[in-house]
C-alpha cells in the first residue's frame, strides 16, 4: 500500500511539472509581432501603448493577461458580453487573431496609476485585501492576488486600470448586465454598494 500511495504521488508531482512547462507553450500561441499589426485598429480607445485613450471608461490593455484578453474578444463576438463597439471590432476577427492580439498586448508595460481620494481608497483597500464578513465578500485579492496582477487565465490583472472603467464593470457584474466570466464576480459584486465599489475601484488604480 506504502508503494501503491509513493507512486501515485509521484505521478502526481510528474504531472504538475509537465503541466508548468505546458504553460509557456500555451502563452506562445498568439504572435505578437502578427497582433500588433491586427490591433492598430484598437489604438483609438485603448491608446497606442495600450494604456488606455481620451476616455476613462475605456480599459488599459497593457500587460493584460493574453488568454482573458483573447476570451473577451470571443465573447464579445459571440455576444456573451455585450458591447456594441466591440461587438463591431470583434466580428471579423479569427480565433487567431484573438489570440495574436492577446499576445500583443500582454507584451506591452502598463504604466502605473492613482487613486483619485486617499480616504476612498484606503476603504477600497480594506475591502480588497480583507473582504466583507458580514455581507459575504470575499477578499479581491483571493482571486486577482495581493498586487493586482492576476491568476491568469480567469482572473485578469487589475493594477493600474482607470477606476472609471474598473467601478462600471463591477456595477455591470452587480446587475447583472455582465456575466460572461462565470457568477463569481456576479455574486460579489451584487453583495457590494456602489460605494465600496467605487472604493474598490480607487483603490486598484493605484495597486502596483
Amino acid at each position: 500500500m506504502k508503494k501503491s500511495w509513493t507512486v501515485a504521488v509521484r505521478a502526481l508531482g510528474l504531472g504538475f511539472i509537465a503541466a508548468l512547462f505546458a504553460l509557456p507553450a500555451a502563452a506562445a500561441s498568439g504572435n505578437p509581432a502578427k497582433g500588433q499589426a491586427k490591433a492598430a485598429a484598437c489604438a483609438g480607445c485603448h491608446g497606442a501603448d495600450g494604456n488606455g485613450g481620451a476616455d476613462p471608461v475605456w480599459p488599459k490593455l497593457a500587460g493584460q493577461e493574453a488568454d482573458y484578453l483573447a476570451k473577451q474578444l470571443a465573447d464579445f463576438k459571440s455576444g456573451a458580453r455585450k458591447d456594441p463597439i466591440m461587438a463591431g471590432m470583434s466580428a471579423p476577427l479569427s480565433a487567431q487573431d484573438m489570440k495574436d492580439i492577446g499576445a500583443y498586448y500582454a507584451s506591452l508595460k502598463r504604466k502605473a496609476g492613482a487613486a483619485r481620494d486617499a480616504a476612498l481608497a484606503k476603504a477600497g483597500e480594506k475591502i480588497y485585501r480583507g473582504g466583507n464578513a458580514k455581507m459575504g465578500v470575499a477578499a479581491c485579492m483571493s482571486c486577482h492576488g495581493p498586487s493586482g496582477h492576476g491568476i491568469p487565465p480567469r482572473y485578469p490583472r487589475v493594477s493600474g486600470q482607470t477606476s472609471a472603467y474598473a467601478e462600471k464593470q463591477m456595477l455591470a457584474f452587480k446587475i447583472g448586465a455582465r456575466s460572461n466570466d462565470g457568477d463569481i464576480m456576479t455574486r460579489i459584486a451584487f453583495r457590494m454598494s456602489e460605494h465600496e465599489i467605487k472604493a474598490v475601484a480607487d483603490y486598484m488604480a493605484g495597486l502596483h
